[in-house]
């Protein structure tokens, strides 16, 4: 009995060991991946191409639900589209765990005087922005990472969301936030997002 209970043991300290070796190798496996992914999301996934996001410090779960989303073709891109295609689970998973575990941009806060950023931050605050992407809004779970995110990306992800193009995990969550935004709005919570440290 006292050998069974040292086996079982012994298989629990390897199960543990070896899962955390597995975490580990997704995000090297990942950063191997990302290789290709840099000529258009960056060195060290911050995006200096318009239009196309940083995916630096974005969360895990939100690279992968992106990615299945490119894949299964419920998010429309004629570039993401067959290269999500290409993408087994293993992979995107690996994707996810290495874009996660990179420093997200830091752009230089917009200065008290940016009355643009202030309309932004009043809107985001209206619209209740943080109870789904964080308090600083750093992304959780399957929410994006806004802070710091470029704003032409910021403002065209709204103005899809807005136009049913796209469609977020929380089905219609954004679609009911960006519904009473005019033009001007979506461009002052871009803005404002976009220069969040």
């Amino acid at each position: 009995m006292k050998a069974m209970a040292s086996l079982l043991g012994f298989c629990l300290l390897a199960l543990v060991g070896s899962r955390s070796t597995v975490w580990a190798a997704d995000a090297a496996a990942g950063k191997e991946l990302a290789t290709v992914c840099g000529g258009c999301h960056g060195a060290n996934g911050i995006s200096q191409t318009p239009l196309t996001p940083s995916l630096a410090g974005e969360p895990d779960d939100y690279i992968q639900w992106q990615l299945v989303y490119f894949r299964n073709g419920a998010r429309k891109s004629d570039v993401m589209g067959p290269i999500a295609k290409s993408l087994d689970n293993p992979a995107i998973r690996s994707l996810g765990a290495y874009y996660a575990s990179l420093s997200p941009p830091k752009p230089p806060p917009a200065p008290p005087s940016d009355m643009l950023a202030q309309t932004g931050a009043k809107l985001a605050t209206q619209h209740r922005c943080k109870s789904c992407h964080g308090d600083n809004y750093e992304g959780v779970g399957p929410a994006a990472r806004l802070a710091g995110q470029r704003e032409d990306v910021l403002l065209k992800a709204l103005r899809d969301f807005k136009s049913g193009a796209r469609v977020g995990s929380g089905v219609a969550s954004m679609a009911d936030v960006t519904f009473g935004l005019n033009d001007d709005d979506m461009q002052a919570l871009a803005h404002y997002m976009a220069t969040r440290p």
